[in-house]
């Protein structure tokens, strides 16, 4: 018969035993306090291994984010030269043209008439298109003059590089939303320069200057005749005939 299977029955060893609850000796206390202190140096010295290991290892690595940064950074530096170069060539033709325009004769009495007659021949006439651009600066629409000269300077273009580089140049300047002095041309229109800029021609822009020649010739062109700018070069022409 087992004994153990008894209700409250304890071994002997466990009814004469008692627990002692008095104080820690100060040589266990001293023990103990250094095992539990040797354990955290223990845990703190394998974590700043594991640290170091771990810097070790990363400062082994090649560093691929620096050659990254350095690539970009030199891709970014060429492209903003060239961004540079492009403006500074654009200006360089954008003063050409206007000491051009700038140098041309004063127009005499006839030519003044003349360019009442019909768009056409104002446009034709090389001091006609200047006093015209002054008018249009006075209308905040300078860059419609500006536009149809460049692409006319594109059609006498013969140099393939030659003209990429400045069919790249007029669409920055004048076809681009970016742009400030971006011309006012339909989807149509659009659609066809982004497809022939794939392949850049003296052509490229054709039906985007002839819309924009409609435009100075129904809108601005009737204006500019009853303009003081006009007005001003027809009496002074008349002044001089009576005069003389």
């Amino acid at each position: 018969m087992c004994l153990r299977k008894r209700s409250g029955y304890r071994p002997p060893d466990l009814i004469n035993a008692k627990i002692y609850t008095g104080p820690i000796p100060a040589e266990r206390g001293v023990e103990l306090a250094m095992g539990g202190g040797r354990s955290e140096t223990s845990a703190l010295s394998g974590a700043g291994e594991a640290r170091g290991l771990t810097t070790t290892q990363n400062s082994q690595r090649p560093n691929a984010c620096c050659f990254c940064w350095c690539c970009c950074c030199s891709c970014s530096w060429n492209e903003e030269e060239r961004r540079k170069r492009r403006r500074r060539k654009r200006i360089s033709q954008e003063t050409k043209m206007e000491a051009k325009l700038e140098t041309c004769p004063k127009p005499s009495m006839e030519e003044v008439q003349m360019w009442s007659q019909s768009f056409d021949k104002l446009m034709r006439n090389p001091a006609g298109r200047n006093v015209f651009r002054e008018f249009l600066r006075t209308e905040y629409s300078e860059e419609n003059m500006l536009f149809w000269l460049a692409c006319e300077d594109l059609k006498q273009e013969i140099n393939k590089s030659a003209i990429e580089e400045k069919a790249r140049s007029i669409y920055e300047d004048y076809i681009s939303i970016l742009s400030p002095k971006e011309v006012s041309l339909d989807a149509r229109v659009r659609e066809v320069i982004n497809r022939k800029m794939q392949d850049p021609t003296p052509h490229t822009f054709e039906d985007a200057q002839l819309q924009i020649y409609t435009l100075m010739h129904r809108d601005s062109y009737p204006r500019f005749l009853s303009s003081n700018i006009y007005k001003a070069l027809v009496q002074g022409g008349s002044r001089t005939s009576s005069e003389s």
